[in-house]
């Protein structure tokens, strides 16, 4: 049974951090605030964490999963999370003073950023109890199916979405101002 349990805790992973992720999306889009450069890097971190999991899940399409591959899956998990975590620590420091509005409307009560490090610090945590339990929860005997693939296609989906949202954000240049307040590929090709 736990062997079939740490095959669906990867697919929960993946799944709660595209859920994160279009969350983001619905605040970029519904209330026109576009992510500075921080969050962009932050959104990253964030689909960065979510390929350690789809590398355990991609690992049982090929075959047989070793418990060697569940820990690199994890650890890759760990590391994209300690990045994350760095740069959302930063964007939280950057507006801790008193009286600092911060950067975009608060949801929840809680700015994004903080949020995003909450997210980091979960995926620490979650990773690290996976690799504790690596033995009892590399899957084993488990079959990849069309639940596999959707969740994969999902995390796929995501990424070309960021990617094409950072592209019509910065456009054809190499520095996103700090503060964006358009769409410059938009600008650039003279449509706006």
């Amino acid at each position: 049974m736990s062997h079939r349990l740490g095959f669906w805790i990867a697919h929960f992973n993946i799944v709660a951090v595209c859920g994160v992720l279009l969350g983001a999306f619905r605040v970029q889009f519904a209330e026109g605030e576009l992510p500075c450069p921080l969050c962009i890097l932050q959104r990253m971190a964030m689909l960065l964490c979510a390929l350690g999991p789809a590398w355990i899940i991609l690992k049982t399409r090929a075959g047989q999963v070793e418990p060697s591959d569940f820990a690199v899956g994890y650890g890759m998990s760990i590391l994209a999370a300690l990045g994350g975590a760095a740069i959302a620590s930063r964007q939280v420091l950057l507006h801790i003073l008193p009286g600092d509005p911060g950067f975009g409307a608060p949801v929840l009560g809680l700015h994004l950023y903080t949020w995003s490090l909450i997210v980091f610090l979960t995926v620490l945590g979650v990773s690290g109890v996976n690799l504790l339990f690596t033995r009892q929860l590399t899957p084993q005997g488990v079959r990849y199916g069309w639940l596999s693939t959707a969740v994969i296609g999902l995390l796929g989906a995501v990424i070309l979405a960021n990617a094409v949202s950072v592209f019509f954000e910065e456009g054809f240049h190499w520095i996103l101002p700090d503060k964006p307040e358009r769409y410059q590929l938009l600008d650039d090709l003279g449509l706006r």
